[in-house]
């Protein structure tokens, strides 16, 4: 079986419960060498299949999710839950999109779509003792913005999708958890606690293909990624920056330090605006 065909396969389909089981059974298929990574003829997909609901909406129309009370509980757990099952569908582009990668980088995002559709499992659970189901509150549609932002080409979606989105999960996911243990949510918690074991080696993985990549094109990474940062779009780490995960995940010091400067110079942009009089 062709890795390419059966990661666009799983891809396009659109049911909650057959595109998770479908990333386990291919990561199953490629550990057990039933899974080849030959050339194909087929274009990959350029959408992934997607389920009726959750309705979608534009990032910046989404409400931010505050803990005071059920309701709010369970959207905030639903987001998570979404996220994951969008994470699902960018690793099974990566397979299916970019073909000429060396087979190891394949194997890596398979296990990382079978990985991401246990941690939608775990939470679409922990939903349900909340009296929801995935899809019974809007969403936004940014993680799979940026997948096609980056789809002709695998050293840009390596630095914005892992690099900078999914390392922003490294930074959030701690006060996450803090406030879903303050909250009493103690399963919710522990949920988290193993997502960012998990995400530090997503965004190790991402990281490892961007220096593969800087190295065979003989760029420079951490310039390289500061370029990318800057087009138009892209939208700017924001910190704090949790430190200890990204260099875990394969941040050089150096990176952090320049990473926070330009965070806080962007700060203090905003509030020298904020406090400007006002010209004529």
């Amino acid at each position: 079986m062709n890795a390419h065909l059966a990661a666009r396969d799983a891809l396009a389909l659109t049911s909650i419960d057959d595109k998770p089981a479908a990333a386990v059974r291919l990561w199953a298929a490629w550990q057990g060498g039933a899974l080849t990574c030959a050339p194909v003829a087929e274009a990959p997909l350029d959408q992934p299949g997607r389920p009726a609901r959750p309705v979608l909406a534009a990032p910046a129309d989404m409400p931010r999710r505050q803990l005071n009370g059920p309701r709010n509980h369970a959207a905030l757990i639903h987001a998570l839950a979404h996220i994951e099952f969008n994470a699902i569908d960018l690793a099974l582009d990566a397979v299916q999109r970019f073909t000429a990668m060396p087979e190891e980088f394949h194997g890596d995002w398979l296990r990382v779509a079978a990985e991401e559709a246990h941690h939608f499992r775990l939470l679409r659970d922990h939903l349900r003792t909340l009296g929801h189901d995935y899809g019974d509150f809007p969403a936004h549609d940014g993680l799979w913005q940026m997948a096609a932002a980056t789809a002709d080409d695998a050293l840009a979606r390596m630095a914005l999708v892992p690099r900078l989105l999914e390392a922003r999960g490294l930074d959030v996911t701690p006060g996450l958890r803090r406030k879903l243990a303050g909250y009493g949510d103690h399963a919710g918690a522990a949920i988290l606690d193993g997502i960012l074991r998990d995400e530090i080696g997503h965004v190790a993985i991402g990281d490892r293909w961007f220096r593969h990549l800087c190295a065979q094109r003989d760029l420079p990474v951490e310039a390289s990624f500061r370029a990318l940062l800057a087009r138009p779009g892209v939208p700017a780490p924001r910190g704090p920056f949790n430190e200890t995960a990204r260099r875990a995940a394969g941040f050089s010091h150096a990176e952090l330090r320049a990473l926070a400067r330009d965070y806080a110079d962007k700060r203090l942009d905003k509030s020298s605006c904020s406090t400007r009089p006002a010209q004529a």
